[in-house]
């Protein structure tokens, strides 16, 4: 499926997106780390037939102009609301974080809480996954030191949001409170091969620690699925983002 690409001007430069469907609450698909639009064309359609959403690629991907500053997490966030403002996606919104992503939907929800109605966190990096690098091998360290090293390199790259998770995890720590709204985790439940023993573990534990940001939360395993669920088992993130919605639809009727 091929999504229709649009362009707005943002006072950051411009920026590529896609707004389909039309219902509520709306949808913000949030990329993982340089993550294009096409990650979600498993799910976008089926879910634009019962909502309004809103996907876009953030600066340095594919047609979105570089950025021209560091990409920490209030950056981004703030450009994401000022983005939705000019193309008039009004809140309240679902937010549907993937990887990095997760991230930034944790921290648009302590930011903006009376936009916010839900959050799915698809396969989400979580503030205490920085730690993780820690029990990696020394090759893995090896080759991102590389790759980081080639990042600094670029007038461009220096700004890419990787280089800056430490600052985005410091923002979320510094604003103690997320609102209370159906929270759903899914995490992918296919083994990594590449991924020690007590790694995965540990991120498992992390995954279950994000169900404490609200007391209406529910953790979903995709099974078959690595990180990306959303290409492997597409029908459990939109069922998901159903459910969510049901969750949500009944906590406003009370």
């Amino acid at each position: 499926m091929k999504i229709e690409k649009y362009k707005m001007e943002t006072s950051k430069g411009k920026l590529q997106y896609n707004i389909s469907g039309n219902g509520k609450p709306k949808i913000v698909l949030i990329n993982g780390g340089s993550g294009p639009i096409e990650g979600w064309m498993k799910i976008i359609t089926e879910i634009s037939e019962f909502s309004s959403v809103f996907s876009y690629n953030r600066f340095g991907i594919t047609g979105s102009d570089k950025p021209k500053e560091a990409q920490d997490g209030m950056t981004i966030v703030r450009t994401l609301r000022e983005a939705l403002t000019i193309v008039e996606f009004e809140p309240p919104f679902l937010l549907v974080g993937h990887s990095l992503g997760g991230l930034y939907a944790n921290l648009y929800a302590r930011l903006y809480p009376n936009e916010v109605e839900g959050v799915v966190f698809l396969e989400s990096s979580h503030p205490k996954d920085l730690s993780l690098n820690e029990y990696q091998g020394k090759t893995i360290k090896a080759i991102n030191k590389v790759f980081t090293m080639f990042d600094s390199l670029s007038s461009h790259k220096q700004f890419n949001e990787v280089n800056f998770v430490k600052e985005t995890v410091n923002q979320i720590h510094q604003i103690d409170s997320f609102p209370e709204i159906p929270v759903y985790v899914i995490t992918g439940g296919k083994e990594n091969r590449m991924m020690p023993e007590e790694v995965r573990k540990k991120r498992l534990d992390n995954q279950l620690e994000l169900l404490l940001l609200s007391r209406n939360s529910k953790h979903i395993v995709a099974e078959k699925s690595g990180h990306f669920p959303q290409l492997s088992e597409p029908d459990v993130v939109i069922d998901s983002i159903k459910n969510c919605i049901k969750q949500i639809t009944n906590t406003t009727d009370i």
